[in-house]
C-alpha cells in the first residue's frame, strides 16, 4: 500500500465498513476515528448539536498521530469533510491519501436509517452536506460512487490505486 488512507464522507455513507473492507484486502490495520472521539463530543452528537472546530482539532491530532504511526500503511474511517481539517492530518502525516465516499442525500439518508442506536442522529445529515468540501485536486485523493456493492467500492479503490501507481 505505500501510505496511510483516509476513507472519508459524511455521517452514513460507508466509511467504517468500506475502510475495513479495504484495511482487510491489503492486509493492513485498520481504526475507526469514530473510536477516537472523547465522550464530550460523542454526548454533543448525540444530543443533536454537530462539533465545531474546537471539538474536532484534539480529534484530528489524535487521528492524525495514528496516521503517522503506520507510514507503511493502514486505513482510517474519518469524516475529514473540510480542506483543512485534512490539512491537519497531513501536518501528521504528508504521505496520506483519501478516499471520498460520495453519494446522494437520499442514499446517505436509506443508509442511516440502517444503523440504528448510532450517536450521530440523522438529524445532522444536512449539517455534514454543508461543511463537505471536495478533495481539491492537488490532494492525493480519489472520489468513489457509493451507490455500489462494498466490493465494487473496494474493486473500484483497487483499481484506481494501481492505475495511479503505473
Amino acid at each position: 500500500m505505500g501510505s496511510p488512507l483516509v476513507v472519508m464522507g459524511v455521517s452514513g455513507s460507508g466509511k467504517s465498513t468500506v475502510g475495513a473492507a479495504i484495511a482487510q484486502r491489503l492486509r493492513v490495520p485498520f481504526a475507526d476515528a469514530d473510536d477516537f472521539h472523547p465522550p464530550e463530543n460523542i454526548a454533543k452528537m448525540s444530543s443533536g448539536q454537530a462539533l465545531d472546530d474546537t471539538d474536532r482539532y484534539p480529534w484530528l491530532d489524535t487521528i492524525g498521530e495514528w496516521l503517522a504511526g503506520h507510514p507503511d500503511g493502514g486505513v482510517m474511517s474519518c469524516s475529514a469533510l473540510k480542506r483543512k481539517y485534512r490539512d491537519q492530518l497531513r501536518a501528521h502525516c504528508p504521505d496520506v491519501r483519501f478516499v471520498h465516499l460520495d453519494g446522494t442525500h437520499s442514499v446517505i439518508t436509506k443508509r442511516q436509517a440502517s444503523r440504528p442506536g448510532h450517536f450521530m442522529p440523522p438529524s445532522l445529515l444536512a449539517s455534514q452536506f454543508e461543511t463537505l468540501e471536495a478533495l481539491g485536486d492537488d490532494e492525493r485523493g480519489v472520489v468513489i460512487d457509493i451507490d455500489q456493492s462494498i466490493d465494487d467500492i473496494v474493486d473500484d479503490f483497487i483499481a484506481t490505486t494501481t492505475t495511479e501507481e503505473n
